[in-house]
């Protein structure tokens, strides 16, 4: 029988500042402190399970301590420091602060600092669970541990740092760490693997490394499991029957299905990880983790391309141009409610199949932003002259906004740009226009292009410009004028043309100020091809409306808002007062 056997964890521990993974703030750190000669006398590294508290502690010791120390470039061989290493040196005393929380253990340390080191330079204390000690074992400690000895440094580990008393941790130089990316375990995986003469499938080491999230002890530990279960051979099918995972590919499936509205297909998807016994709980935050992939992808395709296999970086790529980034911002934040509901819920594949038909009756939906954007672009491509409501430019529009249609949400209309004489008047003008003349130029430029974006833009005024940002205000409660302004920023030239008539970069921003009068610009009307003493043709009416006579709308009701009679002719509609 092998006795010698270690497992992963213990066997691929690091034992260098250079062999450690995902902590490069912390080793940076003491590296510099260490060759600048500014050491403190105590330590806390905080962080979750299994990230490196106590190999950092370990290496920090031997350091400290190595022969010709403190340096940076130690030798591991060495025999002081393969017995830190081995947790068997007299100079450093590793504590469990879970078994050792008593007063009684503090007070026995505090005699035992004032001893000199035995072979080391320094005596170091190092208390794993610092948390778990008492309120009167913390405050014995104090005093030490604000002015101990020169031979003596205090190390603290802790997962919950939120336990530690204040007045501890204001006594020590804290440090973070960090969860260790999926990318950087999936590849230590594939490491030890080699090593060991073990066939490890990319797909699998991907599934350790997320299923462990963040932690290296956990993955290297699963890894053993499976090298017991499956031999020196281990596939992506090993990892998900062994622990119960969900593929990828799975994942990245049920995405397309809700992002595409298969309702069916997504419900079948469901059933079928039910039955297979897996955690559905474990399926929606993966879920919910692929779709951030997706969303991170439309914003920073490369920074979402860094923790992704190739494979699942072609679906999320095809996946992100699915959807717009407020639907997919909507869809997250209601399965992220879902996902709350379903840690205490019994029946938890009720709540995730009820969720899921939710996430895609919210990115079918049409909202009133949809209905402006369908009207702002149907605007913009019609001619000059008004078209009728019965022309074919108006009833291809009508037919491409029906209720419940997605296609509203990701339709992009052309974007209106200036005239060449339009633009070079405003090149020229450039550096010669103050902002009140700049502001009034971009609105003739909408209300040449898009007159209804031109009609709630005229309810901002100029405020200042202040080198990077054209600052334009709007009173409180014009809500709906600012949402529009936002999008024309967002969609048009706007901030082409204040860079070019300011002669250099501009940003716009819309802010809420009270007190603002802005001076309306009225519009340019077309000419009219008829007589004005011609009566005009009356809109169309539906039979049998003895009983859904219009009262005659004031001069500042709803039936003259501009949005409303434009919406009323694109889709050949009436208001009707029960």
């Amino acid at each position: 029988m092998n006795t010698s056997y270690k497992v992963f964890a213990r066997k691929y521990r690091p034992l260098t500042f250079n062999h450690v993974l995902g902590q490069d703030h912390v080793v940076q750190t003491l590296q510099n402190a260490i060759e600048q000669d500014r050491l403190a006398h105590a330590y806390l590294f905080v962080g979750p399970r299994g990230t490196g508290k106590t190999s950092i502690a370990r290496i920090l010791a031997k350091a400290l301590n190595c022969p010709g120390g403190p340096k940076t470039d130690f030798d591991p061989e060495e025999e002081i420091c393969q017995e830190i290493a081995e947790g068997r040196c007299l100079d450093v005393l590793e504590i469990d602060g879970a078994s050792n929380n008593g007063v009684e253990q503090v007070r026995e340390l505090r005699d035992n600092v004032k001893f000199a080191p035995s072979r080391g330079r320094y005596k170091i204390y190092y208390i794993d669970e610092v948390h778990m000690l008492s309120s009167a074992a913390f405050n014995a400690l104090l005093k030490t541990l604000e002015e101990p000895p020169d031979h003596v440094k205090f190390i603290f580990a802790t997962t919950e740092s939120e336990k530690i008393l204040p007045t501890i941790i204001s006594r020590c130089q804290r440090f973070d760490l960090r969860r260790i990316p999926t990318r950087t375990i999936s590849d230590h995986l594939s490491h030890i693997a080699s090593q060991e003469n073990i066939t490890l499938d990319p797909l699998a080491a991907t599934a350790i490394a997320k299923g462990a999230e963040g932690g290296m002890r956990d993955a290297q530990s699963m890894l053993d499991q499976l090298v017991a279960f499956c031999g020196e051979k281990i596939g992506e099918k090993d990892v998900l029957e062994i622990f119960g995972f969900t593929a990828l590919e799975t994942i990245a499936g049920l995405g397309e299905s809700l992002l595409k509205g298969e309702t069916v297909l997504a419900l079948e998807k469901i059933y079928s990880q039910s039955e297979s016994g897996k955690d559905l709980s474990k399926l929606l935050t993966d879920l919910i983790g692929h779709l951030r992939a997706v969303l991170v992808y439309q914003v920073d395709p490369e920074g979402a391309a860094r923790d992704l296999t190739p494979e699942i970086l072609e679906k999320v790529r095809s996946q992100a141009t699915m959807v717009n980034t407020d639907r997919l911002l909507a869809v997250i934040d209601h399965l992220a409610i879902v996902d709350g509901r379903m840690k205490w819920a019994p029946n938890k594949r009720l709540h995730l199949e009820v969720g899921i038909i939710k996430a895609i009756q919210i990115l079918g939906s049409t909202r009133l932003s949809d209905i402006i954007e369908a009207i702002d672009g149907t605007l913009s491509s019609l001619p000059d002259e008004a078209s009728p409501p019965n022309t074919p430019s108006s009833q291809q529009a009508s037919a491409a906004a029906p209720a419940n249609s997605p296609a509203i949400a990701t339709t992009k209309q052309p974007t209106p740009t200036p005239t060449p004489k339009e633009q070079t008047s405003m090149e020229n003008a450039g550096g010669n226009l103050n902002g009140e003349q700049i502001w009034a130029a971009i609105l003739d430029h909408l209300s040449s292009n898009k007159p209804i974006a031109a009609e709630y833009a005229q309810k901002a005024v100029f405020a200042e410009d202040d080198g990077m940002y054209f600052i334009v205000a709007i009173s409180p409660e014009e809500t709906i004028a600012r949402e529009s302004l936002l999008r024309e920023r967002t969609r048009g030239p706007i901030e082409e043309l204040l860079t070019s008539m300011s002669n250099a970069p501009r940003k716009l921003k819309i802010e809420f100020r009270e007190g603002v009068s802005p001076t309306i610009i009225p519009p340019e009307m077309p000419e009219e091809d008829e007589p004005k003493n011609q009566p005009q043709e009356s809109a169309p009416v539906q039979e049998n409306t003895s009983n859904n006579i219009q009262p005659e709308p004031a001069e500042d009701d709803v039936y003259n808002d501009p949005l409303i009679k434009e919406a009323l002719e694109i889709f050949e509609a009436e208001i009707k007062n029960d």
